[in-house]
């Protein structure tokens, strides 16, 4: 965690941290009690005042918090729904479902870095599997006084991540929690082992975790090698994402791990006593804890006069494949890892929930006739997981229609469909923004079954553009023509270019300008010659992308239509932060764009 920035900061005399945390915790004050609020000034100033240098981010929070011991709250769950409803969102459930787990640990020593200057926990290593329980462990530091309130107020705002990580006190890092933290403890257990040391990995995983493709490995190599140190915890709530076709298998887990053991999850006590015999126990084991979970994702309750929201995008896809298939009488095989909900498959269509194992959603493709259309609903990571299937499945399938959600930026949806799937059989890449959009990609891909078709299907909230693609969904349409007068202008002066969502963040930005806004749904559009002449005089041409650049569609229109844009797209990797956030912080708010398009007009493309 330590740069450059941090260094100075620390040389000058100021905690490392507080830059971090001073200005979102600001930011979230409305939104705290008058108690919460004085205790975060309280905490700043402190913060401010900081003399020691502590060698981990853990630490200096550890000293914030003994210099201001005053607990607003004693329960770990009340400190869990605070941050979440202070936040708007998260995996409040899943972080609730787990923490008696989690305070558990605590108890045995687990966890280390409870206060400034401890000493790393001695009893055995901890791999927190189910990564987005970070808020758990937060919460429960803040409980027992190594933790202030301050950064609480920050999660998914810029401010503390939702996911572990090695900087906020824990062993291992995660990217997402797919699976990876089980591959991660059998990598230290066995690393132990290698090196003749006596001490046990404890891995907290979920029910549904287990389902990913690397767990059976991992549980098979872990039998396989003798690893006689490692203990799975699991929390059984019967649900990853949607509820689970049936409860994870004890007589699985023991043959691959030995003793198995059940628990009461919902009861500390019960996980502390169970997890403790199993640690004193020579060999592996695993310990089942039943707990509950309600609701996957966190929404606060809407103001009784509030009109209901507009649904994302993405969740009408069930009612547009309905209509596809009542439309073309084709039969629709639909299966999904645990994404329904994000698609609106339910009571739409017909599907099959595989899980979080989006490798078997591709497989199940395989061998169906070729007449079926195949349809799998996945997130826009999830098929990085799963390349080398889905490159079975795109070069052995026909009619193969995946749907790509929640496009996060430089990664994920359009761009990962193209930099993983462009060079595989020629796939066809879509990012539709109207309903008509969406029917278009799938009868194209009925005109052209051997190519699979992607769609990113974008998981934001927002109004269908007036004009679409539907009539050449590999062409280009005006949103805003050129001309004035109602006269089409044989020059263009400027231009933008969007491509998918993009179009609906342009769109709204360009309102008080009419610059000429040409609209595409494909990734890689065929232009009319006529038209890519006229757009090759243009003076100014600027690419819109919800998308990283590199090798994107504003570079592709540069190098296969040689035209002289100017691309702006995402910067940078995704933050754990709501949508609009995320749109601000890659300059993609409309906002943002209004200030493109207006240099646009009047100066040019920028250098």
């Amino acid at each position: 965690m330590t740069t450059v920035a941090s260094q100075s900061l620390a040389l000058a005399g100021r905690a490392p941290l507080l830059d971090r945390f001073e200005d979102v915790a600001r930011a979230a004050m409305p939104k705290l009690t008058p108690d919460e609020a004085a205790t975060v000034e309280r905490e700043l100033a402190a913060w401010t005042r900081l003399d020691a240098r502590y060698p981990t981010p853990s630490a200096e929070l550890a000293g914030v918090a003994a210099a201001v011991p005053e607990r607003l709250y004693d329960d770990s769950a009340q400190v869990l729904l605070r941050m979440h409803e202070i936040a708007g969102s998260g995996n409040y459930q899943s972080c609730l479902s787990s923490l008696p787990l989690v305070r558990a640990c605590f108890d045995l020593g687990l966890v280390p870095g409870h206060h400034p200057g401890d000493a790393e926990a001695t009893d055995a290593e901890l791999i927190v599997g189910r990564g987005h329980i970070a808020p758990s462990f937060y919460a429960e530091r803040y409980v027992r006084g190594a933790f202030p309130f301050a950064p609480l107020t920050t999660l998914h705002r810029d401010g503390l991540t939702g996911v572990v990580h090695q900087n906020w006190g824990f062993r291992n890092t995660m990217r997402y929690s797919l699976g990876v933290g089980v591959a991660q403890a059998v990598s230290l257990a066995w690393e132990l082992r290698r090196r003749g040391k006596q001490r046990k990995v404890v891995c907290l995983a979920g029910d549904g975790e287990l389902h990913e493709g690397v767990t059976f490995e991992c549980l098979r190599f872990a039998y396989e090698v003798g690893l006689d140190n490692l203990i799975l915890v699991v929390d059984a709530n019967g649900k990853g994402i949607e509820p689970l076709r049936a409860p994870v298998s004890r007589e699985y887990l023991s043959h691959y791990l030995g003793t198995a053991t059940n628990a009461d999850g919902q009861d500390t006590e019960s996980v502390a006593k169970a997890l403790r015999e199993l640690l004193d126990t020579p060999g592996s084991g695993v310990l089942l804890c039943a707990t509950r979970k309600e609701g996957h994702s966190f929404k606060p309750p809407a103001a009784p006069s509030a009109p209901p929201p507009r649904p994302s995008f993405a969740t009408t896809s069930g009612k547009l494949l309905a209509t596809f298939q009542e439309a073309t009488e084709r039969q629709l095989a639909v299966f999904t890892g645990d994404m329904a909900a994000r698609f609106g498959l339910t009571g739409a269509v017909p599907y099959e929930n595989v899980g979080l194992a989006e490798t078997l959603s591709l497989g199940l493709t395989l061998s169906l006739p070729d007449d079926t259309v195949k349809v799998v609903a996945t997130d826009a990571m999830y098929y990085m997981d799963s390349l080398s299937m889905l490159t079975e499945a795109t070069t052995s399938t026909r009619n193969l229609l995946v749907l790509a959600g929640r496009s996060w930026g430089a990664w994920g949806g359009a761009s990962n469909a193209l930099n993983l799937l462009d060079q595989i059989m020629g796939t066809k890449v879509y990012e539709p923004v109207t309903a008509a959009e969406f029917t278009a990609c799938a009868a194209r891909l009925l005109t052209d079954p051997s190519t699979a078709h992607v769609l990113s299907m974008v998981d934001a909230r927002f109004a269908e553009p007036g004009t679409h693609c539907a009539a050449d969904i590999d062409g280009a349409v005006w949103i805003t023509p050129p001309g004035t007068d109602g006269q089409d202008a044989p020059d263009l002066d400027c231009a933008v270019i969007s491509f998918g969502y993009a179009t609906v963040l342009v769109e709204e930005a360009n309102r008080e300008f009419g610059v000429p806004h040409l609209h595409c749904a494909a990734l890689r559009p065929h232009l009319d010659p006529a038209l890519t002449e006229r757009l090759r005089r243009c003076r100014s041409l600027l690419s819109v992308e919800y998308n990283g650049v590199p090798g994107g569609f504003g570079e592709g229109l540069r190098a296969r239509h040689l035209l002289p844009v100017t691309t702006h797209g995402v910067t940078g990797d995704i933050l754990n932060c709501v949508h609009d956030k995320q749109l601000a912080r890659h300059d993609m708010a409309p906002a943002q764009l209004t200030e493109r398009l207006r240099d646009l007009r009047e100066n040019g493309p920028a250098a």
